[in-house]
């Protein structure tokens, strides 16, 4: 009796060794692509990182994080590209530390990303305040490890109204708004609910609650210091720097970026074209989802026509 109970003991433990055994030589489920990378000490910001090919690299607008690609990124992966969304420091899943949150900080972090991902000839793309973000990272580093830049619905070249330049808020009206980010978040997130669309009520209400659930997760600290970095902001000069090809995505409609900010970049980047979404406000990516995704997907596999 014990020399059976022995050998079916031996068998169940050679069985069970050689199971463990072919688990281990499973080849790995994921990528071993980092979700976190960290740009300074004690500061990692969250990342989405999918697909293999071309890389596409986006910057959410303010006070959204990476989560507002959501439909872009699938579109985009099954189109043959390495898609990337950064959520900056302050927002989404990355760390909020106290400090400085400014463009050149932005900036930074970006170039500590791309650094550590090896990413070169990425196409760059950023929406509304990630507009300006990313046009400032192309001005400042000369457009390192990029081969072309996309603006979507940018809040640049100048969010605010200067000599020579009457588009955007009033100085006044910005202090004020930024003010407000600190004393009534949910009113500044009412209002650009109301403004995001063309129209009132021209998303969903199920799109709207997932853009708010989006915005809440941001550091409030970061959110009054990174729009007023935003008011302080002034790219104009820098606009002749630009060599590589830019493709501007602009809503005829934009009550919180106006359009005449896309002309101006148009105007004052020399190869560039721009692209008009004549139904859309400031939320093209969701107005006009498919165009978006078409006409992105086009100019990252094509050359952009200069000066079109």
């Amino acid at each position: 009796m014990k020399t059976k109970i022995l050998t079916f003991a031996l068998v169940a433990s050679l069985l069970h060794s050689n199971a463990v055994l072919s688990q281990g030589k499973r080849p790995a489920a994921s990528a071993g692509r980092p979700e976190y990378i960290e740009v300074e000490k004690n500061v990692k910001l969250h990342l989405v990182d999918l697909g293999e090919g071309q890389s596409i690299v986006l910057i959410h607008g303010w006070p959204l994080n990476n989560a507002m690609y959501e439909y872009q990124y699938q579109y985009l992966v099954e189109r043959g590209f390495r898609v990337i969304g950064i959520s900056l420091r302050g927002f989404g899943k990355s760390d909020k530390p106290y400090g400085r949150y400014d463009f050149d900080v932005f900036s930074d972090d970006i170039k500590a990303v791309l650094e550590k991902l090896k990413i070169e000839n990425a196409v760059l793309g950023g929406f509304s305040m990630g507009g300006a973000v990313a046009l400032h990272y192309t001005i400042k580093y000369d457009g390192a490890h990029l081969s072309k830049l996309a603006l979507f619905a940018a809040a640049a070249p100048s969010w605010l109204q200067r000599p020579g330049y009457p588009y955007g808020l009033t100085p006044e009206g910005a202090a004020s708004f930024v003010e407000l980010t600190k004393t009534d978040r949910p009113q500044v997130l009412d209002g650009f609910d109301k403004a995001f669309a063309a129209t009132e009520g021209g998303i969903s209400k199920g799109m709207s609650e997932w853009l708010r659930a989006i915005n809440l997760e941001a550091s409030p600290y970061a959110t009054t210091q990174s729009i007023q970095s935003l008011a302080n902001l002034d790219l104009r000069s820098g606009l002749t720097k630009v060599e590589i090809p830019v493709a501007i995505f602009h809503g005829v409609q934009d009550k919180l970026c106006d359009f005449a900010f896309a002309e101006q970049l148009h105007e004052g980047i020399q190869n560039s074209y721009l692209v008009k979404f004549e139904k859309s406000g400031h939320a093209l990516f969701i107005e006009e989802m498919e165009k978006f995704n078409l006409e992105l997907e086009k100019f990252a596999k094509q050359e952009a026509p200069a000066n079109s």
